[in-house]
């Protein structure tokens, strides 16, 4: 079992020059230090490589991590792992401890990193609320998938996306502007469904304009009602806007779900709200954490405290990746 080799150092904290030093992802016939070969037909060695993937004529960093072992000789099911803002990819894989879910499961994650400077990290130029300009990040986002597809690596048939606070707003948006890139998204406290507009009756609601998906999208979202970074009930910075219910209704909207939202208490401080009946069976799921934090539902790795409470009755992970097979 891989066992997780740094202490999660603060979404906040300083990138070191080794987190933004690129390397080409090239063919090896090496094993790996404890014996496992490369994959067939896949460069990647197990465990975490950092790669370049050239993008609209910059060099992006990508850290990617491979099982060691997995009963798939071939291409493996792709996770994108998104950070929030001021964070790095290296913070998220720390963070988020999907490694270990990909060990155990036997799936690639790609932590793609942004290039937008702010404090001490970097954040998303996500379509329709980020200020100022930068990079296309949707097209950075698709060129790491296809890198990694012709790399002979990922599953084309097989690519998710989850991401964290920023993260999530850009996986959403990825999803809203290129659904046929992505199987299922699964988005931590940060659903986005396009820009927050003013609504009719006053405070904001989803601007229907801004996420017009050709096809239906699974949806997964974790939210903590004591979330004060992104509220529950909307409110926050201005890129926020509405509340994770308008998000996820709004997603059930676009996936055409004609049944009723069911809510099922799931454990003590946890709900889950299940749209179903969906186009194409792209069910639309949220699990509401009472109390929780503008954290990651399950972590074990140390979180500022800043952020609220880490519920440990789900696992994001668990629950997330159930879903992505399941889609």
């Amino acid at each position: 079992m891989y066992r997780h080799r740094h202490l999660f150092r603060t979404l906040f904290a300083c990138a070191t020059a080794a987190l933004v030093t690129a390397a080409v992802m090239v063919p090896s016939s090496a094993a790996a230090e404890d014996g496992t070969a490369a994959y067939r037909g896949c460069p990647l060695e197990p465990g975490r490589t950092t790669l370049t993937v050239r993008s609209g004529g910059l060099d992006r960093l990508v850290v990617v991590y491979a099982p060691h072992r997995t009963a798939v000789r071939g291409r493996l099911p792709l996770v994108l792992n998104l950070h929030g803002s001021q964070g790095t990819a290296a913070n998220q894989l720390d963070g988020s401890q999907l490694e270990e879910t990909a060990e155990s499961e036997g799936f690639l994650v790609a932590a793609p990193q942004g290039a937008m400077v702010v404090g001490a990290g970097y954040q998303w130029n996500v379509p329709h609320v980020t200020d100022g300009d930068g990079p296309d990040d949707e097209q950075f986002l698709t060129d790491t998938i296809t890198q990694l597809v012709r790399a002979g690596c990922a599953d084309a048939g097989r690519v998710y996306a989850t991401g964290y606070s920023g993260g999530a707003r850009m996986v959403s948006q990825y999803a809203c502007d290129h659904p046929g890139r992505v199987a299922a998204i699964a988005a931590v406290a940060g659903l986005r469904a396009g820009a927050p507009t003013a609504g009719a009756g006053g405070g904001f609601v989803p601007d229907p304009e801004t996420c017009t998906p050709g096809r239906p999208v699974p949806v997964l979202a974790f939210a903590g009602t004591g979330d004060q970074i992104n509220p529950f009930a909307g409110g926050g910075a201005a890129y926020w806007g509405y509340g994770a219910v308008a998000a996820t209704n709004r997603w059930a909207a676009l996936d055409g779900c004609r049944r009723e939202p069911r809510d099922t208490r799931v454990s003590e401080h946890v709900t889950r709200t299940d749209h179903t009946g969906c186009r194409g069976g792209a069910d639309v799921t949220m699990y509401v954490i009472e109390g929780g934090g503008h954290t990651w539902p399950g972590a074990t790795v140390p979180w500022p405290p800043v952020l609220g409470t880490v519920t440990q009755e789900i696992s994001a992970n668990q629950l997330m990746w159930r879903f992505f097979q399941d889609h």
